[in-house]
């Protein structure tokens, strides 16, 4: 099968094209022909060697994909070979052939591409892992959403405003804001002109966001901090601002907020398994009525991965950016 392998670590260059055996599944997995697959931060991080690959996981990048079941043992499950299937792995999303754990598979939503298919899993998987799960944004309440134009935040935006939250989100253009408020956000916040803590405060009450979804870290925890509720939760995903911070320990303690944070590609199956059955029962719906809708910024051949992944460090995309592999 044609694949992308990351030949050293480094720029985007070293992404080749390269012929690999299809992968020998292991118990519990099934083999997807590949029609397109996801292009994530994580590929990125694991490109300049900043992402080590767990054990036993494909070396090649790619942690999302679509396509047609075409091998493997579906005993017990409502899938056949044949159907079509979008799926979170832990590697190998960057070829022909793709091996993923049966439980972590989940029906092509109806009235979807592949292409649209690829770009949910390892979005909607994270955002309702550290939301709803971890972040246990409840009924009522306010999420913050940093990074509200990235792949993870237009799922973000639309899953928690499609459920009757408010939602306020950052972006680093007046253009990416209003397209953030076009996605269900009351308000798009331009981190680069304006305080987002001051804002939310103030749209807010003076009360603050019930859930924080952080992806930056670093110098934002503070801020964070001063804007979140009391009994408010900050839920970091990512470390793209820095991974050190100094923070006052004062409000954590007088306001019982708490600061957590996950990684979800070391999780083990059964982790991700009940987070795919929560989705089917509460995401999926919403795609197949069009309450929630993927963002796709741009499509590349799977040759082109470099190019894709020179778009993504330019963060001058809005959604998702795609492999159209078949």
């Amino acid at each position: 099968m044609r694949a992308i392998e990351i030949v050293q670590p480094g720029g985007p260059e070293v992404l080749q094209l390269c012929d690999r055996p299809i992968p020998t599944l292991k118990a519990g997995e099934i083999l997807i022909k590949v029609h397109a697959a996801g292009v994530n931060r994580p590929d990125v991080f694991q490109r300049t060697g900043n992402y080590p690959v767990p054990p036993g996981a494909s070396d090649l990048p790619g942690l999302e994909v679509a396509g047609e079941i075409v091998d493997g043992d579906l005993s017990g499950s409502a899938l056949k070979k044949g159907d079509m299937v979008c799926a979170l792995v832990q590697g190998g999303g960057y070829a022909e052939y793709c091996a993923a754990p049966l439980e972590q598979c989940l029906p092509l939503p109806k009235g979807l591409s592949a292409v649209e298919g690829a770009s949910l899993p390892e979005t909607l998987f994270t955002v309702w892992s550290n939301v709803f799960d971890r972040g246990q944004l409840a009924e009522g309440e306010v999420l913050l959403v940093q990074g509200g134009t990235s792949g993870i935040g237009v799922a973000a935006i639309q899953l928690a405003a499609a459920m009757g939250h408010r939602v306020f989100a950052t972006a680093g253009s007046d253009d990416k804001c209003r397209a953030c408020e076009q996605l269900g956000a009351e308000r798009g916040i331009n981190y680069k002109t304006e305080d987002f803590a001051e804002v939310v405060k103030t749209l807010t009450n003076g009360r603050g966001a019930d859930v924080v979804l952080d992806m930056v870290g670093g110098d934002y925890i503070n801020r964070e901090i001063r804007c979140t509720a009391d009994d408010g939760r900050i839920v970091l995903i990512a470390l793209l601002g820095g991974a050190k911070a100094q923070i006052d320990l004062g409000h954590i303690l007088r306001r019982r907020i708490t600061l957590t944070g996950s990684t979800l590609r070391p999780r083990p199956v059964a982790f991700k398994a009940a987070i795919a059955r929560k989705l089917v029962q509460h995401a999926w719906p919403l795609l197949e009525s069009g309450k929630v809708k993927p963002v796709i910024y741009k499509t590349f051949p799977l040759d082109q991965a470099a190019a894709a992944h020179a778009l993504m460090e330019s963060s001058t995309h809005i959604g998702k950016i795609m492999l159209q592999v078949q």
